[in-house]
């Protein structure tokens, strides 16, 4: 039984989609007005320059921080529940299929070769998409079973390999590698920031042209059927959309796990599954948490920043035992 009406829901979220980013911006190392942060804003969308150092500050380090952590928060969310849709698995997660590991490995390559700047995220991007490409192809027919036991083999060989490139690297590719692949939002820019724009709104865009498809699926592959869905190149597309959201945020945040299998699970529970806001719902969900859990991971250790995937770690750790136990009590 759905606890909230879906409309109320959204008038909950959208409020805070837009108050939290202000928030965020406004505490750091250097608090600043929110005052300052509303003129800022305003400047950068108009393209004017900053008329103080607060301002620039917020323009050419803050805002990008925060919209990378919104863009992750929401695609990252998006693609845990197209997954769970797609594999009727409740705990199915954007790196069950060994798109992280395929991005470590990239990342590993790019490091230790000497590789630097823009490569880093090509590679890492490079890897994710090789990892999905050969689980799609070990699993030709699409069916569950076989994409989530071909993702978990894939993702065991993949972070093998990053594992063996590590051992004859030097100290300081596995001390920038280990960084990178706890996640972290502070190489956000606005020149970099464009990719994963696209990326994760064009696929939003296809994720909700395909709601009433992505619905019938999760009633079983006959049902869906009956219904005139064509299964098979439906799960497959699917997949290599999720692929592509999380390979895009990957490349540029590093390893972040366990918002897509939080979110999904927090918004069902708040609206249900079969609403037509639940995506939209899940998006807003998801860029507000991350929005938070970033700000978390600032303020936590005073002049010290923790890695955001430390900290959904813990959180998504937690959530999933208690998963677990409900699901065992039901039982």
């Amino acid at each position: 039984m759905p606890l909230l009406k879906p409309q109320l829901l959204l008038l909950i979220l959208f409020p805070l989609v837009v108050l939290s980013p202000m928030l965020a911006i406004a505490f750091g190392s250097a608090d600043i007005a929110l005052g300052d942060v509303g003129l800022a804003v305003a400047n950068a969308l108009i393209g004017a320059d900053a008329a103080n150092l607060s301002q620039r500050i917020i323009i050419e380090l803050r805002l990008p921080r925060v919209l990378l952590a919104m863009l992750c928060g929401a695609g990252l969310a998006v693609s845990g529940s197209v997954l769970q849709s797609v594999t009727r698995n409740p705990l199915a997660d954007p790196y069950l299929f060994g798109i992280s590991a395929g991005s470590t490995l990239g990342a590993v390559i790019a490091l230790t070769t000497g590789l630097a700047g823009l490569s880093l995220p090509l590679c890492a991007f490079l890897g994710s998409l090789i990892a999905v490409a050969v689980v799609m192809v070990m699993a030709r027919d699409g069916q569950v079973e076989g994409l989530i036991l071909a993702g978990v083999a894939i993702s065991f060989l993949l972070s093998s390999l990053a594992n063996l490139v590590l051992y004859f690297g030097d100290n300081q590719a596995i001390q920038a590698v280990l960084f990178w692949n706890m996640g972290s939002f502070s190489r956000a820019t606005w020149g970099t920031l464009w990719i994963p724009s696209v990326v994760v709104l064009t696929a939003l865009l296809v994720v909700y042209q395909f709601q009433r498809p992505l619905q019938a699926l999760m009633t079983g592959d006959e049902s869906a059927h009956t219904q005139g869905v064509a299964v098979v190149p439906l799960r497959l597309g699917m997949l290599l959309l999720t692929a592509l959201i999380t390979a895009s945020l990957v490349a540029y945040c590093g390893g972040i796990g366990f918002v897509g299998l939080m979110v999904p699970h927090i918004v069902r529970l708040l609206i249900g599954a079969a609403s037509g806001a639940t995506l939209i719902a899940t998006a807003l969900f998801g860029a507000i948490l991350m929005v938070w859990v970033d700000l978390l991971s600032r303020q936590l250790l005073g002049n010290q920043e923790l890695p955001v995937g430390v900290v959904t770690a813990i959180l998504g750790s937690a959530f999933f035992i208690g998963i677990l136990m409900k699901r065992r009590g039901r039982s």
